[in-house]
């Protein structure tokens, strides 16, 4: 990787310098150890403490700098995971849309296909869906029932409130349904991962995934996962395909 690229990358991160963490330090502690780190070209200590400090309280930042430090140690498939989930999380993150964008066409590998629905679950943060139906539904119930609770007389306007928190709440639903269906997808972790026909290690290997590849989960059996990616379907162990809904 050239002095150039490496730059541009490294200036997308989000930095932050602080105290060495001790032992049960915090997620701040933890991210700022990463930092350091990160500036001292220790990557695999910073993957580390990065990692530890998401396992804690996911961020958008600090999966960022996650995926920069796993990309530097040559680990496309964690830095593609790492990234997405960040966008997962906050996808107004245009430095990390960038940096998959430029790491996708260098490394050759596509992005998910979504459909509509997921597609308009990108629109907001996830978490956002479910506060936005909650409150449009009892927005909506409430302007029908609250005139005759309060013996106030019915009036248009109670009616056409009602009605935009009806028609708010049934649009959240496909957003919502896209995030659900979106948490299925994965990306294989490793190089030379096998996509097998059945699942056990003795099955035929009906292709070789690249890491960073987008896959879809659909059922699980013991230690594998039935996927479907652009080169087909099969069996993945699941330990080689990091998801895109950070548990």
């Amino acid at each position: 990787m050239t002095s150039l690229l490496r730059d541009l990358l490294f200036a997308s991160a989000v930095f932050c310098l602080g105290a060495l963490p001790l032992q049960g330090a915090s997620p701040d502690e933890m991210f700022r150890r990463g930092v350091e780190a990160y500036n001292g070209g220790d990557f695999s200590a910073a993957a580390k403490l990065f990692g530890e400090s998401t396992a804690q309280r996911p961020a958008s930042g600090t999966l960022q700098n996650l995926g920069l430090a796993e990309w530097y140690r040559n680990r496309v498939g964690p830095a593609i995971q790492a990234w997405e989930q960040a966008l997962w999380l906050d996808p107004f993150n245009d430095a990390v849309r960038l940096n998959l964008r430029f790491v996708r066409k260098t490394a050759q590998l596509e992005a998910p296909e979504a459909a509509w629905y997921e597609i308009a679950s990108m629109w907001l943060p996830v978490s956002w869906w479910a506060w936005i139906a909650g409150v449009s539904l009892w927005f909506t119930v409430g302007m029908a029932s609250l005139p005759g609770f309060q013996r106030w007389r019915k009036a248009g306007w109670h009616q056409a409130l009602a009605a935009a928190g009806l028609v708010v709440f049934l649009l959240s639903f496909p957003a919502q349904l896209g995030a659900h269906t979106r948490s299925r997808i994965g990306f294989v972790l490793e190089k030379g991962t096998a996509l097998r026909l059945t699942p056990t290690r003795e099955a035929q290997t009906v292709t070789l995934l690249a890491p960073g590849e987008p896959a879809r989960w659909e059922r699980v059996r013991g230690e594998y996962l039935f996927v479907r990616t652009s080169h087909g379907v099969g069996w993945l162990e699941r330990e080689k395909l990091g998801l895109i809904c950070p548990n």
